[in-house]
C-alpha cells in the first residue's frame, strides 16, 4: 500500500467536515503539491496491459471523468497516481464562474455526490495553455461545452472554438451535451439538433486532421436519463455520422434511488452509486445499437473494481471514475485495475 492509500482514511473524515466544493478544491491542490514533491507514486502494483482504443493507446483501461479537473491543473499528477486516462473540464470558450454557491452536495450514505456546478471553467485556452506542458503518458481527453449565454441555436459556435482550441493539445475530444446543469443544453440530445452538430463537428475535424497532420478522435458523453426512442435516435445518428465513440453517462436528474434523504430534492446531477444501474442500462442499449467499431466508455457509478467489472461486461472498451474516487480515495484505483485487465 502506498502512503497515499494510507493516509486517505485519516484525510477522509477531515475533508467531509469541509465544504463539498472546498474540500474537493484542496484535494486537487494537495494532489499538484504531492507530485511535485515526488510523494505522489502509483497505487498500481503490477506492470498494466495498454489497450488500443480509437487509434490510441491507453496505459490502462481507467480513466478520470470530466469534472474532477475543471481546469486542467493535475494531469500529471492523476497520470501518477496510476489512471490510464484523464478527462479535463468541461471547458467553454470564454471563463465562467458557474452557478452560485453551494453547488456540490455529499449523500454519503448512498455514496452518492449531487452538484449543479454549470460549467465553471476558466476558459478553454487557459486548459490549453497547461496541456502543452504536460509530461505524463496518460492519454488526456477534453471535454468541451457551450458558454451559459450562448442560445442553442448558437450552440455550434462554442463547440467549433473549443475544438479548433484543444486539437493540437487533446488526445481525444469529448462534447458534453449532456449535463442536467446548464439551462436548455440537454435538449441538443434532439435527433435534429444532435445531427447537426455532430454533422458540424465532424467536417471540422477532417480540416483539422489535414491541418494537424494527427486523427484526434470526436467522442459524445449523453445522459443516462434518456428512454428508448431517445436512445434509439442518438445511435442513428452517431451510425451515421461516424462518431468515434460515445461516454455514457453523465449526472441523472432522477432522484428515485435517494427518495427520503435531506438533500434529495436539492437541483442538479446525481452520481455516484445510486446512478450505476440506469447508466448500465444505457451503456448496453448503445452497445446493442451502434456500429461495433464505436467503443464505448462507461461512467456513472462505479465505487469498485467489481462495478467496474460490470459496466466491462455491459459493452464498456474503458471506463471512467469520479464519485467513487471522493468516497473510497485511491485505493479505488488499485482496486478496479486490480479487477480489470
Amino acid at each position: 500500500m502506498t502512503l497515499i492509500e494510507t493516509f486517505y482514511p485519516w484525510m477522509k473524515p477531515w475533508l467531509f467536515r469541509l465544504d463539498a466544493e472546498r474540500a474537493h478544491t484542496l484535494t486537487v491542490k494537495m494532489m499538484v503539491i504531492a507530485h511535485r514533491l515526488g510523494m505522489l507514486k502509483s497505487v498500481i502494483g503490477t506492470p498494466q496491459q495498454p489497450h488500443n482504443v480509437m487509434g490510441l493507446t491507453f496505459p490502462n483501461v481507467l480513466g478520470l471523468a470530466a469534472g474532477m479537473d475543471k481546469s486542467a491543473s493535475a494531469v500529471d499528477a492523476w497520470g501518477a497516481l496510476g489512471f490510464g486516462f484523464v478527462e479535463v473540464g468541461t471547458l467553454t470558450p470564454r471563463p465562467q464562474p458557474g452557478n452560485p454557491k453551494p453547488r456540490l452536495f455529499r449523500l454519503p450514505e448512498h455514496e452518492a455526490l449531487i452538484n449543479r456546478m454549470g460549467f465553471n471553467n476558466p476558459g478553454i485556452h487557459s486548459a490549453v495553455k497547461k496541456l502543452k506542458n504536460r509530461r505524463t503518458k496518460a492519454v488526456v481527453g477534453v471535454n468541451i461545452g457551450k458558454n451559459f449565454d450562448t442560445p442553442n441555436e448558437k450552440a455550434v459556435d462554442d463547440y467549433l472554438h473549443c475544438l479548433k482550441a484543444s486539437y493540437a493539445v487533446a488526445d481525444y475530444i469529448a462534447v458534453n451535451i449532456s449535463s442536467p446543469n446548464t439551462k436548455g443544453l440537454r435538449d441538443l440530445q434532439a435527433e435534429g439538433a444532435v445531427r447537426q452538430l455532430i454533422s458540424e463537428l465532424k467536417t471540422e475535424q477532417a480540416s483539422l486532421k489535414t491541418e494537424h497532420g494527427k486523427t484526434v478522435p470526436l467522442l459524445v458523453k449523453i445522459a443516462p436519463d434518456l428512454n428508448d426512442m431517445q436512445i434509439e435516435a442518438l445511435a442513428r445518428v452517431f451510425n451515421e455520422q461516424n462518431i468515434d465513440g460515445v461516454i455514457a453517462t453523465n449526472t441523472t436528474i432522477d432522484r428515485e434511488a435517494v427518495t427520503g434523504h435531506a438533500l434529495a430534492q436539492e437541483a442538479g446531477g446525481l452520481s455516484g452509486a445510486p446512478v450505476r444501474e440506469r447508466s448500465n442500462v444505457v451503456l448496453q442499449a448503445f452497445r446493442m445499437l451502434l456500429k461495433e467499431s464505436v467503443p464505448l466508455i462507461g461512467v456513472g457509478g462505479i465505487v469498485s473494481g467489481t462495478d467496474a467489472v460490470e459496466k466491462m461486461r455491459a459493452g464498456a472498451a474503458l471506463v471512467q471514475v469520479y464519485s467513487g474516487l471522493v468516497y473510497r480515495g485511491p485505493g479505488l484505483v488499485r482496486d478496479i485495475l486490480g479487477q480489470v485487465k
